[in-house]
C-alpha cells in the first residue's frame, strides 16, 4: 500500500492591529473554521493559536503581520511534531505571508510549498525584485512612465504600476516585501492558479527555476569563484540567527584575528530588526573592520544561498547553528562544521555531530557569550591544525557514504521499499 501523504496548509487569518481587536477577530475565527469544516469533510481543519499582534499600531502593518505571524511558528512545530509519527510524509503549503515558517519546515525537514494567490506574471517580477532593485532608484522617484525591465522574458512594466508597497525602496514596506519575496524562493516550489495560454511569458520565465528568477548569480558566488579552493569560512546561521551587537563585534574580531579568510551572512540584533530589517553593518562592527577585512572577507545583510555556497570548492569551512538540514548540506559537501546552536534541538545536534558522528567541533560557551579569541581559536583548529585535516578526511568518508545512500540501490531506497 502507498504511503499516505498529509499536506499542512498554513495560511493567514486576518488578525487585528490592537489588542481589542485582536481578541475580537480570534472569536470570529472559530465559526469560520467550523463552516469550512462542515463545507470541506475530506480535510481536517485545526486552528492555530492565535498570537497577539508582535509590535505596536506604529509599526507598518507589512512588517506587524510578518513579525505576528513569526509568533505562530512554536505552534506549527508543536502541531507537525504531533502528526509526525503516523502521517506517513508530510508536506507544508504556506501562503505568501508565511514565509518565516520556512524556518519550522527547514528544522523538521519538511519539504515546504507556497500558495501563490495572484497572478504568474506577478510572481515572475516579485521573485526578481529583491535583486534587480537596489541597482535602480525608488520607483516613486522614477518618471511615472518609465519602462521597468525586472524579470527576464518578461514585457516592462511602468514605474507608476509597480506594486504600491515598494514605491520607496528605504521605506520599510518595502524592505519587508524584498525579505517576504527572498524568502519564498527558499520552498520547493510555488503552486500558481493560472495556464499556458493565458500567461506563457510568465510560466516560462518561471518553469524549471528552483532559485529566484533572477538571471544573475548572487553576488557572493562570483565572489567565492575569485577566492582559492578550499580557503573560505562561511558563517550562516538561518533566518532566525540574530546576534546581540557585542556578540557581533565578538564574532568579527575573531574572524579577523584568526587570519582567514571568510564569508558571513549577518543578520540585525533581534531588538533592532524592527527598525533595522537589513543590518548597519558599519555601526554594528568594530571600527574599520569592513575596510581592513576587504580583501579576504566578505559580509552578506540578512541572507546567504546556503545550498550554492556550501556546494562551492573555495568553501572550506562551515560555522553553524547545527539546523539538521544546513548539516546534511554540509556533509553532502565535505565540509567540516564548528557547532554554534541556537534554539530548539540544535544543541542535542550538536552532541551527536560532535562527540557520536565526529565530523564537527564545538563552539564553546555557545549558550551564554563567545569571545573573539574563541571564534579566532577554532577557526584556526579546523583550517589550520592535524585535528583539522583528520576532521576533513572524516568529512571525506561521510560525504561518499550520504552519496551510497541516495543512489539507486541504496540504503536509502531500500528502507522505503521496506515500508
Amino acid at each position: 500500500m502507498a504511503k499516505a501523504f498529509l499536506v499542512v496548509i498554513v495560511t493567514w487569518f486576518a488578525s487585528g492591529h490592537c489588542a481589542h481587536r485582536h481578541r475580537r477577530r480570534s472569536r470570529h475565527r472559530r465559526p469560520a473554521v467550523a463552516r469550512l469544516s462542515a463545507a470541506n469533510p475530506a480535510i481536517d481543519f485545526r486552528l492555530l493559536p492565535a498570537p497577539a499582534p508582535a509590535s505596536s499600531p506604529e509599526v507598518h502593518p507589512v512588517r506587524r503581520r510578518l513579525d505576528t505571524l513569526c509568533l505562530a511558528n512554536p505552534a506549527l512545530r508543536d502541531l507537525l511534531r504531533s502528526l509526525r509519527p503516523g502521517a506517513g510524509q508530510l508536506g507544508l503549503l504556506l501562503d505568501m505571508f508565511c514565509v518565516d515558517a520556512l524556518d519550522v519546515a527547514a528544522e523538521l525537514g519538511v519539504p515546504a510549498y507556497f500558495f501563490f494567490a495572484s497572478a504568474a506574471s506577478d510572481l515572475a517580477v516579485f521573485l526578481d525584485l529583491p535583486y534587480y532593485y537596489p541597482t535602480v532608484p525608488s520607483f516613486g522617484d522614477m518618471a511615472k512612465d518609465t519602462l521597468v525591465r525586472c524579470c527576464p522574458g518578461m514585457p516592462p512594466i511602468r514605474a507608476a504600476d509597480m506594486l504600491k508597497t515598494v514605491q520607496d525602496k528605504e521605506s520599510e514596506a518595502t524592505k519587508v516585501r524584498l525579505y517576504q519575496f527572498r524568502r519564498m524562493a527558499e520552498g520547493r516550489g510555488v503552486l500558481v492558479n493560472s495556464f499556458d495560454w493565458l500567461e506563457p511569458a510568465a510560466l516560462k520565465a518561471l518553469r524549471g527555476r528552483p532559485t529566484p528568477a533572477s538571471a544573475a548569480r548572487h553576488e557572493s558566488l562570483a565572489w567565492l569563484d575569485e577566492q582559492p579552493k578550499r580557503s573560505i569560512v562561511f558563517l550562516c546561521f538561518s533566518s532566525k540567527g540574530a546576534f546581540s551587537s557585542a556578540q557581533l563585534r565578538e564574532i568579527a574580531r575573531g574572524l579577523e584575528g584568526s587570519g582567514h579568510r571568510f564569508l558571513w551572512a549577518a543578520r540585525s540584533p533581534p531588538e533592532e530588526q524592527s527598525q533595522f530589517p537589513e543590518p548597519e553593518l558599519e555601526r554594528l562592527f568594530p571600527a574599520g573592520f569592513l575596510e581592513r577585512t576587504r580583501s579576504n572577507g566578505m559580509v552578506l545583510k540578512d541572507w546567504a544561498p546556503q545550498p550554492e555556497v556550501v556546494r562551492h570548492e573555495a568553501v572550506a569551512a562551515f560555522v553553524t547553528h547545527c539546523g539538521w538540514n544546513s548539516t546534511l548540506e554540509a556533509i553532502m559537501s565535505g565540509l567540516p562544521m564548528i557547532c554554534w546552536p541556537l534554539y530548539a534541538e540544535q544543541s542535542m545536534n550538536k552532541v551527536f555531530m560532535v562527540e557520536e558522528m565526529k565530523i564537527a567541533v564545538e563552539m564553546e560557551g555557545y549558550d551564554e557569550f563567545i569571545k573573539a579569541e574563541e571564534v579566532q581559536a577554532k577557526v584556526r583548529l579546523v583550517m589550520d591544525t592535524e585535528e583539522g585535516r583528520m576532521l576533513r578526511e572524516r568529512l571525506v568518508v561521510a560525504k561518499e557514504k550520504a552519496l551510497e545512500a541516495i543512489k539507486q540501490g541504496g540504503s536509502s531506497e531500500a528502507a522505503f521499499a521496506d515500508h
